[in-house]
């Protein structure tokens, strides 16, 4: 007897690394309990799923975009899921809009994929939903890295952001449940994890079983006793909580990765306040400067939003002077976009003209460019440590340094998983060349 082939699943993430997680698990928890396997042609696919994302206004619209486009090209029987934040916040009206949607998972529900991905029309977006202690099937997509969400929702109420209306209230996963899976990750080869969370920092504030608070900042401990493990990473820390105590930690933990996520999101204090973000200007700075005297090899990187509603051009200014005191390693630049179940909402009527939104935005990026030469350039010549773990077609290596540096070397399939020291030769905007230290 033949041996029955299994379902071939496609799938789509658009927005943020945590959909990126969430879609593995999707990924795996098909594979484990309804026999798909995933492909990378849409066209031969039997289930097709967009993990979709609403922080921002385009995402949205290419969603409808896409799915008219799968349903065109997909072969007969083929079902479409759509699963994510936007699935949260619009639910039902996905099918209205397009009625060849099969189902819809919203991103506090994606423990249900398994058991809705064969009921015709069915809708989970309960944003109340606990998987906190659910144990998704695992999915191994590197040899030597592992990405753990440490928490789900969010307690925040930033006026322009969609995600508290999307993943719910914030609850912290289990610390022994984290340990536990990075430990088994480690058992397989990983020697890198990255911790991820809408505000990771605040980290155990609330568990589902009721037990006491903790904090992120024990939790960096815990898993740092982890024999084996090599590098933490975490995003997105919030600047509000970003205390002494873990600053002291990210300082002295030689575990944890020196390149940090600080999403500034505007230098005004009159518009961080607007924005419900709970910190100034000045305090921003004195976190960052405090990392900065610290640690000289620190990296900060960052998200900036422009022309929020009121901003002024003193306000913008504002933004403009931190950039250039920080002078950020990457900035995840965007132009205000208003979203649906957002406070901004009523913020209408002083909203930034478009044509100065998108020069102020143009303004920001050249800037940013600038400093972004300036600052790769001063690694030439200095000899750094990195870790290999990409094999690219032109004969050369390509790994990170504990600050999430992109380096090439020339080199083969034997620097693969290994950390290798490195004399710096060139640098480009984005990455550096260097060649094997003697």
């Amino acid at each position: 007897m033949s041996k029955v082939e299994n379902k071939k699943l496609f799938i789509q993430t658009l927005g943020c690394q945590m959909n990126d997680t969430d879609s593995e698990h999707i990924i795996a928890e098909l594979h484990e309990h309804k026999n798909y396997d995933v492909t990378t042609v849409m066209e031969e696919a039997d289930l097709i799923i967009i993990n979709t994302c609403s922080v921002r206004e385009k995402p949205v619209q290419k969603l409808f975009s896409e799915i008219g486009q799968f349903n065109v090209k997909k072969k007969p029987g083929a079902k479409i899921g759509v699963c994510g934040c936007t699935a949260s916040h619009l639910g039902k009206d996905i099918m209205k809009r397009a009625p060849y949607v099969d189902f819809v998972v919203g991103a506090r529900n994606i423990s249900k994929i398994k058991d809705v991905v064969d009921v015709k029309g069915a809708v989970e977006i309960d944003i109340d939903h606990d998987e906190s202690t659910y144990e998704f099937a695992k999915l191994k997509t590197s040899k030597y890295r592992t990405a753990v969400n440490i928490s789900i929702g969010c307690d925040k109420q930033c006026t322009y952001c969609i995600v508290p209306a999307t993943r719910g209230d914030e609850i912290s996963i289990p610390p022994e449940m984290l340990v536990a899976q990075i430990q088994k990750d480690v058992d397989n080869g990983a020697v890198e994890v990255m911790l991820l969370g809408q505000n990771v920092n605040s980290y155990g504030r609330r568990f589902s079983d009721g037990r006491a608070k903790s904090t992120f900042t024990k939790l960096l401990q815990e898993i740092s006793k982890i024999d084996g493990l090599r590098r933490i990473r975490f995003t997105s820390p919030h600047p509000l909580h970003m205390g002494d105590e873990f600053l002291e930690e990210f300082v002295k933990n030689p575990k944890i990765s020196k390149c940090i996520h600080m999403p500034l999101q505007s230098g005004s204090t009159k518009i961080l306040k607007s924005m419900k973000r709970g910190y100034s200007k000045e305090w921003f700075l004195n976190r960052a400067k405090k990392l900065k005297d610290a640690i000289p090899e620190l990296r900060i990187t960052t998200d900036i939003i422009v022309a929020f509603p009121g901003e002024s051009d003193e306000d913008y200014q504002d933004t403009i002077d931190v950039v250039k005191e920080l002078k950020f390693d990457q900035i995840f630049n965007f132009k205000y976009s208003p979203r649906p179940n957002t406070a901004a909402l009523d913020l209408k009527d002083i909203e930034v003209d478009d044509k100065i939104a998108s020069k102020r935005l143009t303004d920001l990026i050249d800037l940013h460019k600038e400093h972004q030469s300036e600052l790769l350039a001063r690694n030439v010549g200095k000899t750094i440590e990195v870790f290999f773990e990409d094999l690219k077609s032109n004969g050369e290596v390509a790994g990170l340094s504990d600050n999430s540096l992109l380096v090439f070397v020339q080199g083969s399939d034997e620097l693969l998983g290994k950390f290798v020291n490195v004399k710096i030769i060139s640098a480009s905007r984005t990455a550096l060349k260097g060649e094997i230290a003697k």
